[in-house]
């Protein structure tokens, strides 16, 4: 599930999603905000979260997704509609390396050449009709 940062909070989505659980949401909400305290509020956070039959939890985080640093970077809201005919944003090859820097630090880019990490991430800026310009 994607939480935002700093804004963990017992309502809806989270709350009820949580609570059908048995998971104590305000411990959780607690973990949660002081994790992300030194990330910049409202960024969607990925959690992965354990949770034990005697309603104990674990959960990790990861970076944000790809998608939301390329809408950073592009300056856009949102993806283009028609990938591949309009254009929604450009960002440079630089910002397609320094977000490669970021996630190369997720355990599911380790052991990952940084160079795959950049293809995939024009990948996914193509698919959202983002243009990678030099």
């Amino acid at each position: 599930m994607y939480v935002a940062a700093g804004k963990a909070s017992p309502s809806p989505p989270l709350g009820p999603a949580l609570g059908q659980r048995g998971v104590n949401i305000g411990l959780f909400c607690k973990d949660f905000n002081d994790r992300t305290k030194e990330i910049k509020e409202g960024v969607p956070i990925p959690v992965r979260m354990t949770i034990n039959s005697d309603r104990t939890f674990n959960f990790t985080t990861t970076s944000p997704p790809v998608s939301y640093f390329l809408k950073e970077a592009a300056g856009i809201d949102k993806g283009s509609s028609k990938p591949g005919t309009e254009v929604a944003g450009k960002v440079s090859l630089r910002h397609v390396y320094e977000i490669a820097v970021i996630k190369q630090k997720d355990l599911a880019f380790v052991r990952i050449p940084l160079e795959s990490i950049c293809k995939t991430i024009i990948g996914s800026a193509r698919s959202m009709g983002i243009e990678v310009v030099k």
